[in-house]
């Protein structure tokens, strides 16, 4: 059977090594040996002998959102295999985080992680259309953390010089040294845009990078389970 279909960029290929690696722009395969986390819902396919735990949200304190209160429910893959994560055909990275460093990313841009990864919850108060809060999941210890974004992400560098202001809609992470601050938009314009948020932005400081999606948030479905 011929087809485009089967150009050898969309065929999987045996795992040379244990961890994960982006199959395609849209996708992250994870060869497991023990364990690995990941959003719940995001396994679109796997082989081998794998078994798929829910997490409850208190596990790992991934935990609510700020407009919509919902949480980001995570599940842990144990066992011994290959499992491919993609979540609505958003763009899939891997950053690889080394000893002594550390990323704050926003919990809905979270797709797998490694377990050696640790990670606490942080809050930037107020942020976001209705006053409840930005949360934001900050990663350190060593290993890699697979992150997606709708469409190609923009990545700003941050200068003690040049602070950045960001949607809290838009914004996807940050380097964690940066120091974060609610900057509220006078400008008529922004406060026109029917009710998006733009009238109240995240502002940057320090050095170091913020990383920002091109679109704002869509509502989220609640997640069962």
């Amino acid at each position: 059977m011929h087809s485009d279909l089967f150009a050898h960029q969309n065929m999987a290929k045996p795992a040379t090594a244990p961890g994960m690696a982006v199959h395609n722009a849209k996708s992250i395969v994870y060869a497991v040996d023990g364990e690995c986390y990941a959003r719940q819902g995001s396994m679109v396919a796997f082989r081998g002998d794998l078994q798929f735990e829910k997490l409850g949200q208190g596990v790992g304190n991934f935990l609510k959102r700020a407009v919509t209160g919902e949480g980001l429910a995570l599940m842990a893959v144990r066992g011994r295999g290959e499992v491919w994560f993609a979540h609505e055909a958003a763009n899939c990275f891997i950053v690889e985080i080394a000893p002594g460093e550390s990323l704050t990313v926003n919990g809905r841009n979270v797709l797998c992680f490694d377990p050696t990864l640790s990670y606490e919850i942080q809050t930037v108060k107020g942020a976001g259309m209705t006053g409840g809060g930005l949360f934001n999941s900050v990663f350190s210890g060593h290993g890699k953390l697979g992150v997606m974004c709708e469409g190609n992400p923009i990545v700003i560098p941050v200068s003690a010089q040049a602070p950045v202001h960001v949607d809290t809609d838009a914004v996807v992470g940050w380097s964690t040294a940066l120091r974060t601050s609610l900057h509220r938009s006078q400008s008529l314009g922004s406060m026109l845009r029917g009710g998006s948020g733009e009238a109240v932005q995240l502002k940057l400081e320090g050095e170091g990078f913020v990383i920002v999606r091109p679109s704002e948030a869509k509502p989220q479905k609640p997640q069962n389970g």
